[in-house]
């Protein structure tokens, strides 16, 4: 039913006389309060402007320097209560290496290494532990590493490949062989591969026949530019010692080599040599003085050097040499260092790469025998392409195939589908612009007996020996069968050694 009161009426003042009277008491009630109708929606249309401040106001100015606009306060640093680690400690904590878990369980048949089981073909396959004084020595020549798994189990040990008994043989003859000889080779291969395995082996091999080690652990730590460094006077071009460097580098020598303590000097020391010596000191005494004074580090090395190279006698035996490096592509290329002009310093202008680069080109000879080893690292930094291309040319003379697999090269797959011969590709390659350090080293490479050895993958009953050890040790927690260790070799890219451990060790699903 539609009412009979108009809207309009009710937003009209109502002219009845008790509906005036109200509406003035409520404006004395509220005298400044705006006339409105009763029931309306609308905003006001005649809204008083806004108070203007007046002059006679009570409210002062800002002082001078008072802030008068908001400012969001800043969150205060919460205090330090722990103590700040101390100088290095973090770098110790990262490159900390812990070669015995005693959580894990222990393998008790497992056998010692030694002089005669690295050269026995019926311990192929198998894993021997390392013996305990030989340990000792590895680790003061830094010859372990944070990512080879060395904390999961109860005592190192090492897997016997057919590599490992190769070069079981190599140090056998040379040990044996009246006329010394020097074997120099270069180990290559994919990451993960057991190149730096390979070269512990070889060291531990040295150890166990009686040998003088001399490692250089990172040639990466000698070229990116973290070592002091200063020019050796009287040498044209100049040529950079790294006195810091090489204290710790003659310290590491004297603690990995104990038979230091029995030898000599087979004679007196030249008269500019800085300090006064003794005549029989023994070597591992002068090494501590070059490890304990950095600035007679390099005459002290070099004289140490001298006598370690001397001709073996009667009375002064001097045993053969195993020298190893690691990362070789960071010393074949131009390190972070700048000379006096500012100009980039070549890794081969630093005293002790150039050391190492002059045995390993054969350039100097190893009057005792010995061997002396490189490897390659495919983790930290890609090879130069001047090292790519003489590694390759040595591959390929060694080799009598013409493949890829022959001649690595990054489009050998494109020419091999193409019809074309990827030796094609080192043609293409010999007109780069080089590195002529580089290929001095290897410009005499097959008379200096220079060998490339590239390093592949297990074969199966060398992945099912190093999985049975990974079981018996407690992290591989199924049954090693044919078709766990075929499944697992085809998934680590036939049987490369860190994708084998990381997909059965450290791979958890």
């Amino acid at each position: 039913m539609a009412s009979t009161t108009c809207w309009k009426c009710l937003a009209r003042y109502s002219t009845s006389y008790r509906s005036t009277q109200y509406l003035k008491s409520v404006q004395s009630l509220f005298p400044h309060s705006q006339r409105i109708a009763a029931f309306t929606t609308s905003t006001t249309l005649n809204a008083s402007p806004l108070l203007k401040k007046q002059k006679g106001s009570t409210q002062s100015a800002p002082r001078r320097g008072e802030k008068t606009t908001f400012t969001v306060k800043k969150k205060k640093r919460p205090e330090r209560t722990s103590k700040p680690p101390a100088i290095g400690e973090r770098k110790a904590m990262r490159k900390r290496i812990i070669l015995s878990n005693t959580n894990a369980i222990e393998v008790r048949d497992m056998i010692d290494m030694n002089a005669k089981s690295m050269v026995m073909e019926e311990l192929r396959g198998k894993v021997l532990g390392i013996p305990g004084p030989v340990v000792d020595q590895l680790r003061a020549a830094q010859a372990f590493k944070t990512t080879q798994g060395w904390g999961l189990f109860r005592r190192p040990g090492m897997l016997i490949r057919q590599e490992t008994l190769e070069y079981g043989k190599i140090f056998q003859s040379l040990s044996k062989d009246e006329k010394p000889k020097t074997v120099r080779r270069i180990f290559v291969g994919e990451n993960s591969s057991g190149k730096s395995m390979l070269i512990l082996q070889a060291m531990t091999m040295a150890f166990l026949q009686k040998w003088i080690v001399i490692n250089i652990p990172e040639a990466m730590d000698l070229t990116i530019g973290h070592t002091d460094y200063s020019p050796l006077p009287g040498t044209t071009p100049p040529t950079y010692i790294q006195k810091t460097y090489l204290s710790t580098f003659l310290s590491a020598i004297m603690r990995a080599n104990p038979i230091l303590a029995t030898m000599s000097l087979s004679r007196p020391p030249p008269e500019s040599f800085p300090i006064p010596l003794q005549s029989n000191i023994s070597l591992s005494r002068l090494s501590d003085l070059g490890a304990q004074d950095s600035e007679i580090a390099w005459p002290v090395f070099q004289l140490l050097w001298a006598e370690l190279t001397e001709p073996s006698t009667e009375k002064h035996e001097r045993p053969p040499i195993f020298m190893a490096l690691d990362g070789l592509g960071f010393a074949m290329k131009q390190s972070e260092y700048r000379s006096a002009s500012f100009q980039l310093i070549h890794a081969h202008d630093l005293a002790l790469i150039n050391w190492f680069t002059q045995y390993l080109s054969g350039t100097s000879s190893l009057p005792n025998g010995g061997m002396i080893v490189a490897a390659t690292s495919e983790s930290t930094n890609r090879d130069p392409l001047t090292l790519r291309f003489c590694l390759s040319q040595l591959e390929a003379e060694k080799s009598t195939l013409d493949d890829a697999s022959a001649i690595p090269s990054p489009i050998a797959p494109f020419l091999r589908s193409t019809g074309q011969s990827p030796s094609l590709y080192h043609q293409l390659e010999s007109f780069a612009k080089h590195d002529p350090h580089v290929l001095d080293v290897f410009s005499n490479a097959r008379g200096n007996n220079i060998q490339v050895h590239r390093l592949k993958g297990l074969s199966k009953d060398e992945a099912r020996g190093l999985m049975e050890y990974w079981a018996k040790s407690g992290i591989l927690r199924q049954t090693v069968s044919e078709s766990l260790v075929g499944e697992k070799w085809s998934l680590s890219g036939g049987g490369v050694v860190g994708e084998l451990e990381r997909g059965c060790v450290k791979m958890r699903v």
